[in-house]
């Protein structure tokens, strides 16, 4: 089948239709006619900023803008709750911790995650989209060059999450690492396009670069 513009643009329809429809769908549960918004601007005043560490055990996982509240299942269906337990879970095995974060200024998933690298007092960080999609991060290199990129959430499961906590946690005590195995498939983007698209607009719609990363570890 030929992926065109005409092709995306009818799925595309068909998706903001079942929007309307089905309230049970996490990036929206209103009809969208006459919105500026896909979801009310979230407030995170009162929240305390993240601050930088000199713990050179601790790995930053830093979540998308969106992560827990607009959204809370990844593009799949797999709950939030459950990424974030398993990719803790996966560094505490390897003897480091975590501290979690949420980044309010970026949802380029590579800037999240080297952002957290630098407030990492490892040099090791995680970024996590809503949707996803994961980067594991040092601090000491280009957004592009990070340690580990795995793109296709679609793909992503919950035993994939442990391991690039268990990676993230090796890259920390210099072990050698081998990186983590996924599954490719050439056809996820098509299928999962417009609702990956949806989604990014929800995450990043809920930006807020005034407030920068916050502590988000009371969610866990």
């Amino acid at each position: 089948m030929e992926i065109n513009e005409q092709l995306i643009q009818a799925v595309t329809k068909a998706v903001l239709e079942q929007l309307k429809q089905q309230k049970s769908v996490p990036v929206s549960e209103a009809p969208l006619a006459g919105r500026t918004r896909m979801r009310p601007k979230h407030s995170y005043a009162g929240y305390p900023k993240a601050v930088k560490s000199t713990d050179p055990k601790e790995i930053v996982i830093g979540v998308g803008a969106a992560f827990q509240e607009e959204i809370r299942a990844t593009i799949t269906g797999i709950p939030l709750s459950d990424v974030i337990q398993n990719v803790r879970a996966g560094i505490e095995e390897e003897g480091m911790h975590s501290r979690v974060v949420k980044v309010l200024d970026t949802s380029d998933v590579c800037f999240m995650a080297l952002e957290c690298a630098k407030f990492s007092g490892s040099g090791i960080g995680i970024g996590i989209q809503s949707k996803g999609t994961t980067v594991i991060h040092q601090r000491d290199l280009y957004p592009l060059s990070n340690l580990e990129l795995f793109p296709q959430a679609p793909l992503m499961t919950l035993d994939t999450y442990r391991k690039i906590g268990r990676n993230a946690a090796k890259y920390v005590k210099g072990e050698k690492v081998t990186p983590i195995e996924c599954t490719n498939d050439p056809m996820v983007r098509a299928k999962f396009q417009v609702k990956a698209a949806l989604m990014h607009i929800v995450e990043t719609e809920q930006l807020d670069p005034e407030m920068g990363m916050i502590e988000w570890e009371a969610k866990q």
